[in-house]
C-alpha cells in the first residue's frame, strides 16, 4: 500500500498534474488557433500567417453572418427545435428505459423489444425511405420533421436503463408495498434519483439537436425554415449567393473559407459552451455513478 505522504505518491501526483496540464493545453490550442483565424483578415488567414493571435484584426466574418436577419431567424428555429426535441427525447427515453430496465421475469417481452431498439443502431432504412416517410406524414417543412426521426435516441435509452438497473430494488419494492403503481414509482422515485444521468442525457440531446444541419437541408423546403447550422452551412460554406444580398458583397469580399468556417465554429458552439458549466457537476456525477461497486 502506498502512503499518501510518501515520495512515490508525491511523484505520481506531480507527474499526473503535469500530464493533465499538457493535455489541457493540447485541447485548447486548436480552439485558440481557430478563434484567431476568425478575427484575422482574409489575406492573412489564406497566407497561413495566423497562429494563436489574430493578424490584421477584423470582424468581417462575424459581420457577414450577424448582420443578416436570416441568421437570427435560423437561431429561433434552432431554439424551437432544441426546446421541442429535447423534451420529446427525454420523455420517450424515460418511458422506454423504465420497462427495459426490468428483469425478463417481470416484463417478458423485454428481450424482444431490446433487440428491436438495438437493431436500429446497426441498420437503417436509408435516406430515401426516411424522406418519403416525412413527406407522406405531412410534417415536411415543420419543426416536427427535425424532431420525430430521432425522437427515441437508443444510445441514451441504453445509458438510462443501465442507470435504472443500478438503483436499489428495495426502494421500488417499498413503493409497491405502499400501494404505488409503476407510473408513480417511475416519476416519484426513479426520475428524482436519476437527475445526474438525466442531466447527462439532456446535454447529449441538446448538443445533438444544436449541431444537426443535414436534416434541415433535406426536410426544409425554404431557407426561412433552416435551423442555424443548416443556414451557416449553406451561406458560409457553400457560398450560396441566392441568400446573399448586394449589401453583403463588400463584406463577402473580405471573407474566405477559412475565416468563415472559424466564425461558424464559434457561433455554433458558443451556446453549448455557455450551457455546459451549469450542467458540468451533474454530468461528472452521472458519469462516475455506477463505476465503482462494493
Amino acid at each position: 500500500m502506498v502512503e499518501y505522504g510518501s515520495f512515490s505518491r508525491k511523484l505520481f501526483i506531480g507527474c499526473n498534474s503535469v500530464f493533465l496540464c499538457l493535455l489541457a493545453i493540447v485541447c485548447l490550442l486548436p480552439l485558440i488557433h481557430v478563434l484567431a483565424i476568425s478575427f484575422s483578415s482574409s489575406g492573412a488567414a489564406q497566407a497561413g500567417y495566423v497562429t494563436f493571435w489574430p493578424v490584421e484584426f477584423t470582424t468581417s466574418s462575424y459581420e457577414f453572418v450577424l448582420k443578416k436577419p436570416e441568421f437570427f431567424r435560423s437561431i429561433l428555429v434552432t431554439l424551437e427545435r432544441v426546446g421541442v426535441g429535447v423534451c420529446v427525447n427525454m420523455l420517450l427515453t424515460i418511458l422506454v428505459a423504465y420497462p427495459l430496465s426490468k428483469d425478463s421475469r417481470k416484463f417478458k417481452p423485454r428481450t424482444f423489444y431490446a433487440w428491436v431498439f438495438v437493431v436500429t443502431i446497426l441498420f437503417s432504412g436509408g435516406l430515401i425511405p426516411l424522406y418519403m416517410t416525412i413527406k407522406y406524414t405531412g410534417v415536411m417543412d415543420t419543426v416536427w420533421a427535425l424532431v420525430l426521426p430521432g425522437a427515441v435516441p437508443v444510445f441514451n435509452v441504453i445509458l438510462l436503463l443501465n442507470f435504472f438497473r443500478g438503483l436499489p430494488k428495495e426502494l421500488e419494492e417499498a413503493a409497491f408495498i405502499d400501494g404505488a403503481g409503476h407510473w408513480t414509482t417511475l416519476w416519484r422515485i426513479f426520475v428524482p434519483l436519476s437527475l445526474p444521468a438525466l442531466a447527462t442525457i439532456t446535454l447529449f440531446a441538446t448538443v445533438g439537436h444544436w449541431n444537426s444541419w443535414f436534416d434541415g437541408l433535406i426536410f426544409m423546403n425554404s431557407p426561412e425554415h433552416y435551423p442555424l447550422q443548416s443556414y451557416l452551412q449553406t451561406v458560409v460554406i457553400n457560398r450560396d449567393l441566392s441568400l446573399v444580398t448586394s449589401a453583403d458583397m463588400a463584406t463577402l469580399a473580405e471573407v474566405n473559407d477559412r475565416t468563415a468556417k472559424a466564425a461558424q465554429i464559434f457561433l455554433g458552439a458558443l451556446p453549448i459552451l455557455l450551457v455546459y458549466p451549469f450542467l458540468q457537476r451533474f454530468f461528472m456525477k452521472g458519469i462516475v455513478l455506477g463505476s465503482v461497486k462494493e
